[in-house]
């Protein structure tokens, strides 16, 4: 129904920048809530940030945020760590968000793309 696909991965050196973009295909909504999630080797998957699309609200992890900028279909990650190295998923969420709890559970998620792997070499 509806298929996500994250790009902009890469190396990139600590302190640099780097862009990540979510593209959906089939089935679009206006009205989502878009999220961002890594993964690093032996680690959970962790939250990022997530955006309401409706009236732009944003959510930050506290570990990123004043670094990263989260927009519909965008991440911008700047001043870059090597703990930031990690694959980054995209997801979308058909649900309203009734409290940012729900950010941080699974079922919330109605979607996810596949990951793009991001390195940050110090």
């Amino acid at each position: 129904q509806v298929q996500l696909a994250e790009s902009g991965g890469g190396l990139v050196q600590a302190g640099g920048s780097l862009r990540l973009s979510c593209g959906a295909s089939g089935r679009t909504f206006s009205n989502v809530v878009m999220g961002w999630f890594r993964q690093a080797p032996g680690k959970e998957r962790e939250f990022v940030a997530a955006i309401v699309t409706t009236g732009g609200i944003m959510y930050y992890a506290d570990s990123v945020k004043g670094r990263f900028t989260i927009s519909r279909d965008k991440l911008q990650m700047n001043s870059l760590k090597p703990e930031d190295t990690a694959v980054y998923y995209c997801a979308c969420s058909l649900f309203p968000l009734r409290s940012k709890d729900q950010l941080q559970e699974n079922k919330f998620w109605n979607y996810w793309g596949q990951g793009t792997q991001v390195t940050v070499s110090s």
